[in-house]
């Protein structure tokens, strides 16, 4: 058995998950690696990287470099004399850094490679509808979510579940996999798998304002699926005009209703407690919502308080 001295690297939520439980299975971390204090909110107040908040609880030695080229962090990195570096939710790293460890640098990539490499693999998997995804771990190389496979493991998308559910329960079976990973590092018998590329394989583009915006012409499984997708975040939004006022809004929850109906695409249609809105093939109904400048709401407590005109719509 081959005595592991490893490094961490990580920024989110996600990341902590895994680091915590690389901890509790007595693991030697000998130092971990976070993005840099940024300044975040309207306040710009200096907001730690969670990963930063759960090493300091812990009492980890921690580095946080600006710059993963720079002279000085390389040989604080060196210093550490790790044999294994860990990777999970960070950024692309230098060659002169993932090969630095004489056991190899591997990443846990929360999709079922090669398909969803990138920035946003739990999002895409739900608005793309798939039925299934999982965690994979790789070792690095110069390229992004391309390298050689250690281990997969998969799960079932059930068919209600949002982003962050879909997060925690990956976050579990994350923990689960790295840690198999390190059982094989240890014992020598690491066997790879290569990644094949082909024409079919699915990309988990990064997330921004255009592909966050609900097109209402789409189908309503589609429309469903980028909502929970990207429910609790970042959030799938879109314009609402009524009479002569225009805001944008965010929907966290919905219900598909399929029925015929005569009202154009994109018409609020309200009741005392419900909020619809004509699609082709019937409605979506909010069930969670945020118009901008208003905490998120349940659509009936935010009928309590505003009322929309006939003309009111969606696009």
């Amino acid at each position: 058995m081959k005595k592991l001295k490893i490094i961490f690297m990580g920024t989110p939520e996600f990341a902590v998950g895994i680091l915590d439980t690389i901890i509790k299975n007595n693991y030697d971390v000998v130092g971990v690696i976070t993005a840099a204090d940024k300044p975040a909110g309207r306040g710009q107040k200096i907001k730690y990287s969670a990963v930063k908040e759960y090493s300091l609880a812990n009492n980890l030695t921690l580095l946080q470099p600006a710059n993963l080229k720079d002279e000085s962090f390389l040989a604080e990195l060196k210093a550490l004399n790790a044999n294994l570096q860990i990777v999970v939710a960070f950024r692309m790293l230098p060659k002169v850094v993932w090969e630095m460890p004489s056991l190899g640098t591997f990443n846990l990539h929360a999709s079922l490679l090669p398909n969803y490499r990138g920035a946003a693999p739990i999002n895409w998997a739900i608005i793309n509808g798939e039925t299934k995804t999982g965690v994979t771990t790789f070792f690095i190389d110069d390229k992004i979510d391309t390298g050689a496979m250690i281990l997969n493991s998969e799960l079932t998308i059930e068919p209600q579940e949002n982003a962050g559910q879909l997060h925690d329960r990956l976050m579990v079976l994350g923990s689960e996999t790295v840690i198999e990973t390190l059982k094989v590092i240890e014992t020598g018998n690491v066997t790879t798998s290569i990644q094949e590329d082909n024409a079919e394989i699915k990309t988990a583009y990064k997330l921004n304002k255009e592909n966050c915006k609900i097109d209402w012409t789409k189908s309503g499984d589609e429309i469903n699926n980028l909502i929970r997708g990207l429910s609790p975040y970042p959030a799938a939004w879109c314009f609402l005009k009524d009479k002569d006022t225009e805001q944008s809004i965010k929907i966290y929850e919905t219900k598909l209703v399929v029925e015929d109906h005569n009202f154009e695409i994109g018409s609020l249609i309200c009741s005392k407690k419900e909020i619809k809105i004509a699609i082709k093939s019937g409605y979506i109904q909010l069930l969670s919502l945020q118009i901008a400048g208003k905490k998120r709401m349940q659509a009936a407590e935010l009928l309590n308080g505003v009322s929309f005109s006939e003309s009111a719509k969606v696009y």
